[in-house]
């Protein structure tokens, strides 16, 4: 594709990211003040950059991170879960939106990469869990599915991305007990490709997307579509945990729990820095 061509994508027309595109590979930095919620803003904006990124045959490599030092993606909006808790039932036959949305960067022919350097909650953990690759700052990454606390469970795709990362058994642990996991634990378990310490994580991250941006892009979709073949199922149980999502939103006690939620400092930027405490403020 030539130069002209390639200016036919905008990338400076998003409002919640700052993107630079070089030699191959989309620089994404979220930058969606104070938390990075994943509000409809973000959601649309991460719906149609996922679209771009897959039709630009320029890119070979996409990179996520944030401007925010304490937050790559601090969970979906919680107001805007109780607003479609109140419209009429959603069509569970098939993936929802934000299933949907984050489904294409795993299938798309560009590799993506989440460089993490601070937290990434529900959605944002489903994003980031959605990528290809990811890379944590030992004592700055925090990534957590904390869904069950509100009445919910993760329905953007969580209950089918982490078993299949890290078996049955610690996908439950991360799923029920709500808590945090730090880089080096998420190491351990799957969560993420590697901790690293934060002055490495960096030019990790930019040597391995120049390596990856320096083959062909053919080849490299064709790579990744014969790994993808070696997730069977996800289609169906992206429908099963849709329905049973769309089941429990619309339960008094997520209505309840997630009101509570937002009373005691829910989606505040200091509210939000430790959830570890977040069950008993909720009782409190």
């Amino acid at each position: 594709m030539s130069a002209a061509d390639h200016d036919r994508y905008d990338y400076d027309r998003y409002d919640c990211f700052r993107i630079r595109v070089a030699d191959g590979i989309a620089w994404v930095t979220i930058d969606h003040p104070p938390i990075n919620l994943f509000d409809k803003a973000l959601m649309l904006d991460f719906h149609y950059l996922g679209k771009q990124l897959e039709a630009d045959e320029a890119v070979r490599v996409a990179v996520f991170d944030s401007a925010n030092p304490d937050y790559f993606i601090a969970h979906a909006d919680l107001l805007l879960l109780q607003d479609n808790a109140a419209e009429k039932p959603a069509d569970t036959s098939k993936p929802s939106f934000f299933q949907a949305m984050v489904e294409r960067f795993r299938t798309m022919p560009v590799v993506s990469i989440v460089k993490l350097e601070g937290r990434a909650r529900g959605g944002g953990s489903e994003l980031a869990l959605s990528m290809d690759m990811r890379f944590g700052a030992i004592g700055k990454a925090i990534l957590s599915q904390p869904e069950v606390m509100l009445g919910l469970l993760p329905g953007g795709s969580g209950t089918q991305r982490l078993p299949r990362l890290m078996g049955r058994s610690r996908a439950l642990e991360v799923v029920l007990g709500c808590d945090d996991f730090d880089a080096e634990t998420a190491e351990r378990y799957g969560y993420i490709n590697r901790a690293l310490p934060p002055a490495e994580l960096g030019p990790f991250v930019e040597r391995l997307a120049r390596r990856i941006a320096g083959f062909p892009r053919n080849i490299i979709a064709l790579a990744k579509t014969s790994t993808l073949a070696g997730e069977t199922g996800v289609a169906e149980g992206l429908v099963t945990e849709h329905r049973l999502f769309a089941e429990a939103l619309r339960s008094p006690e997520a209505e309840r729990l997630m009101r509570r939620c937002l009373e005691v400092g829910g989606q505040t930027y200091a509210g939000e820095l430790d959830w570890r405490d977040m069950p008993e403020r909720m009782e409190g």
